[in-house]
């Protein structure tokens, strides 16, 4: 009863610290910019909104022209104060009210052009009333004092937190609307200025922000260095960036455009191979795109557990320190996709940018897909086509298969709602498909026209669709209609014959998804290619109806018959052909993505001669999308004649393939072959195989795997990727033999595992925990990293607190649940509390008057600590 008492005044003092903490961690591998599988994720990049719509951008009363911030930021106490100043002009109406955004802001005072009679603060906005009426088209401004302590918007990264001192860094979020938690301003993407920063910071740090550095200068009574940007050409509000702290700086420049790449110096010893790509990047989006750069520098800042993969403010784009990689991953790790994205923001994002929201994918359909252009630029067409059926297969067909929202769609409740499947891969394919019928060079010259008439300003998509029409001549209401406008993408069926007499190929093409008010039947030009003893065919047919029938006349009975060749259309798509066609696919097809849909028909065939044609391919094809396609398709197999196929095959030198072929190869259960697996591991050199090595051996029980899984939690790796995956082995296996082990590396290597590792670790040494006596010894380990700052450590160690399966941790839980500071951990303590009632087993009386206490003492934060004394004085009568 002593340590129980002991783990509630944990538990108290826990949830003191955490009163003050919202700190958001990226969900990293499912997020790339800001585009993230996760709905709870999503939510990091918006705000509630007060309906489900739909929602407009609002109207302007107001011209902002010029925003500066002058701020000072408390690394210590994780707090900023300072003081903004907007310049604005009235449109329209004269205005003797100014409602400006402002979160949970201490305004100290409110100085203007015009006299202030009187401004109100509450917990959402600022209002400031003015003495008199300003009139339309004057020049004025507000200055406002604020300080606050922000729950998001402005995050910092300190010791105390559990990083390096030496990486000590504080640095701004703003999409969608989180500049309004620390600092007053018009937070919506309508309303573009130019803005201007001054930073206060110890003289030893480094500042980066939008523009031009203006100059900085140390103030000898404070010792503090004041570094002075400004950003003289208009970008909207969420754009504004503030980084600040310990960075090592490599240089470069892109014709004559500055770059600079700042990471942490605890990682920049790798830091050059994430940034190689930058100034290629540039220098072909600057010759594709036909407009030159339009700022005045280029700067990439690496953000320890930032909230996503990346963010692309204006002349400064932030990133996830996991973006930084080490040489022994080889190729499997690469910061180029996220490189090429965000730089690609820098014309479509920010120099035009969406007026709203539900024209978002103007924003990141763009960089999407321009990222896959560059691919294409440096490896080949077929790296273009790979990157895009990788987002149709993995995301946008499964994905959008149920969903009745289009990309343009205003009934969101959350922006974050916004940053999914819709305005990242789908808004990228609607690229693809457009520069596909247009050509390149028509194509080209529309987003030209595009970005040299609405530059600097907010579009949405009629602007756009003006664009290709004025270039092209034609009309395209239809196909924004289908793709934009309405859900989906069409269900085709096909059906191939050829008649030998007549020398006909009959094709036989059917839409067979559901039509209705939220899904269109689709018009579309199909493509299909004929080989013909060595002969290539083409024919096209505009599709317009629901099912279509045709004939095209051939030399001869083709070897292959293949659907859009080029991978032009975003479709799933049903093609029955004889497995010898789809054999002459797989060696014949010139583009890989051909060949890749080959490989995806074959394995389902499954027969010998299936898997015999995929592991030529993995062994021989040219590309190697192809070979990590043909690897998986192996493994899915899952036959005696699939695994040998995968044993046979000669380990590959392109690590992405020997990465496939690995996880292909441990995928199913063969006892019989754990030596050679395990052979297998130990000789793998790259740290991101090895993992793919552990986690397959997670489900083997044998003495050598246990040793070699206790052995990899003291192997050292950059980021401690392989101990990480020993743990998650260990946590799969579900075997308790791990707890001595696990709690040894809570107990003294806590401090060596990343934020979402040291959570698993939790997790997993809780859910590996077995009698009572284990579990209490667990939850001791457990309870203390409740109070770490970080808050996906501390929603682990809330899960793993459920996972134990203790009543003694009901009033923990409880604890957390009743807090209203926040909804990301009260949501975990409610879900662990309810997998806890759901194994819970009957307690003794005392034990249950007490914990009801302890729930209502959670309640009250102002008599916290009387009735804890008062539960102090209960738990040592029932000791006695």
């Amino acid at each position: 009863m002593k340590s129980f008492r002991i783990l509630l005044l944990v538990a108290v003092a826990c949830l003191a610290t955490a009163a003050h903490q919202s700190i958001v961690l990226a969900e990293e591998a499912l997020c790339t910019c800001r585009y993230c599988e996760s709905a709870a994720a999503r939510m990091a990049f918006g705000v509630d909104l007060e309906n489900d719509g739909p929602h407009y951008a609002p109207v302007r009363k107001v011209d902002v022209q010029h925003i500066k911030l002058d701020i000072t930021p408390n690394f210590k106490e994780r707090t900023i104060g300072g003081s903004t100043t907007i310049r604005f002009v009235p449109l329209r109406n004269a205005i003797d009210v100014l409602k400006l955004d402002a979160v949970d802001l201490s305004i100290t005072s409110v100085d203007a052009s015009t006299p202030v009679s009187e401004f109100d603060s509450t917990s959402k906005d600022l209002t400031i009333a003015f003495a008199e009426p300003i009139p339309v088209g004057q020049e004025s401004w507000v200055t406002i004092e604020h300080h606050c302590q922000p729950q998001g918007g402005f995050y910092f990264r300190t010791p105390e937190m559990g990083y390096p001192e030496e990486d000590t860094h504080c640095w701004t979020q703003g999409e969608s609307h989180y500049a309004r938690q620390w600092f007053p301003c018009f937070d919506y993407p309508n309303e573009k200025s130019t803005t201007e920063v001054i930073c206060h910071v110890p003289s030893d740090m480094t500042v980066i922000s939008n523009g031009r550095n203006l100059g900085e200068s140390i103030d000898p009574d404070t010792n503090l260095k004041s570094v002075h940007w400004l950003q003289d050409k208009p970008h909207v509000n969420y754009l504004i960036c503030v980084v600040a702290g310990y960075f090592d700086k490599l240089e470069d420049t892109a014709g004559k455009i500055p770059l600079g790449f700042y990471s942490q110096p605890t990682l920049s010893e790798h830091a050059a191979a994430s940034f190689q790509d930058t100034a290629s990047i540039m220098d072909f989006y600057q010759k594709e795109i036909g407009v030159a750069y339009p700022w005045h520098k280029y700067d990439q800042v690496t953000i320890r557990d930032f909230i996503a993969g990346g963010m692309e403010n204006t002349t400064i784009t932030t990133l996830t320190h996991n973006t930084i990689f080490a040489p022994a991953t080889e190729n499997v790790r690469s910061s180029r996709g996220l490189d090429a994205h965000e730089l690609a923001h820098q014309w479509f994002g920010d120099y035009v940018t969406c007026e709203d929201w539900s024209h978002l994918w103007l924003n990141e359909g763009f960089a999407t897909y321009y990222t896959h252009l560059y691919e294409g630029h440096k490896f080949g067409r077929d790296a273009t086509l790979y990157g895009l059926y990788r987002d149709a297969s993995n995301r946008v067909l499964r994905s959008g298969a149920n969903d009745k929202r289009p990309i343009v769609w205003k009934k969101y409740r959350n922006a974050g709602d916004q940053f999914d499947y819709r305005a990242y891969p789908k808004g990228s394919w609607v690229l693809h498909m457009l520069r596909s019928q247009l050509g390149e060079d028509m194509f080209r010259e529309a987003i030209q026209t595009y970005l040299k008439e609405h530059g600097l300003t907010t579009v949405t998509t009629p602007e756009l669709q003006a664009a290709l029409e004025e270039t092209s001549g034609r009309t395209f209401d239809r196909f924004f209609d289908q793709w934009v406008y309405h859900a989906r993408h069409p269900d085709l069926k096909i059906r191939y014959r050829f008649d030998p007499k007549l020398k006909l190929a009959q094709i036989t093409l059917e839409q067979t998804h559901k039509v209705d008010d939220d899904v269109m039947l689709f018009n579309f030009p199909a493509t299909f290619a004929f080989l013909c003893d060595g002969e290539l065919v083409l024919h096209t047919e505009d599709i317009t109806e629901a099912k279509h029938d045709f004939y095209v006349s051939l030399p001869g009975k083709p070897e292959m018959v293949q659907f859009d060749p080029e991978y032009t259309l975003l479709a799933t798509v049903d093609f029955d052909k004889p497995e010898d066609m789809w054999i002459n696919e797989l060696e014949n097809a010139e583009r890989a993505t051909g060949r890749i849909l080959a490989v995806e028909a074959l394995a389902k065939k499954k027969s010998n001669k299936a898997i015999a044609a995929i592991q030529k391919a993995l062994e021989t094809d040219p590309f190697y999308g192809v070979r990590v396609e043909a690897a998986e398709a192996l493994g899915k197999i899952n036959s005696d004649e699939s695994r040998a196929a995968l044993r046979k095959t000669s380990t590959p030198n392109d690590a992405r393939v020997r990465l496939a072929l690995v996880k292909a190869t441990v995928s199913d259960y063969q006892p019989e072959e754990v030596g050679t697996l395990l052979e297998g591991a130990q000789a793998e050199k790259n740290p991101a195989i090895v993992a793919a090595w552990i986690a397959g051996l997670a489900k083997y029980s044998d003495e050598s795997v246990t040793q070699y899984l206790r052995a990899s939690l003291d192997k050292e790796s950059f980021r401690n990727e392989i101990a990480e995956a020993a743990v998650g082995a260990m946590q799969k296996s579900g075997s308790s033999q791990y707890v001595p082990d696990l709690a040894e590396q809570v107990a003294q290597h806590a401090d060596s595992y990343t934020t979402r590792g040291l959570a698993n670790l939790l997790k997993t040494l809780a859910s590996l925990s077995d009698e009572k006596a284990e579990k209490l010894q667990s939850l001791k380990q457990i309870a203390p990293h409740l109070g770490n700052d970080r808050v996906d450590v501390q929603k682990g160690a809330i899960e793993a607190l459920g996972k134990l399966g203790l009543e003694d941790a009901r009033p923990i839980l409880q604890a957390y649940a009743d807090a209203s500071h926040n909804k990301e951990l009260s949501k975990a303590a409610e879900d662990a509390l309810a997998a806890l009632t759901k194994d819970s087993t009957p307690q003794p009386t005392e034990l249950i008057e007490l914990r009801k206490q302890m729930k209502d003492l959670e309640k009250s934060n102002d008599s916290l600590q009387k009735k804890l004394d008062d539960l102090e004085k209960k738990l040592r009568e029932i000791e006695e």
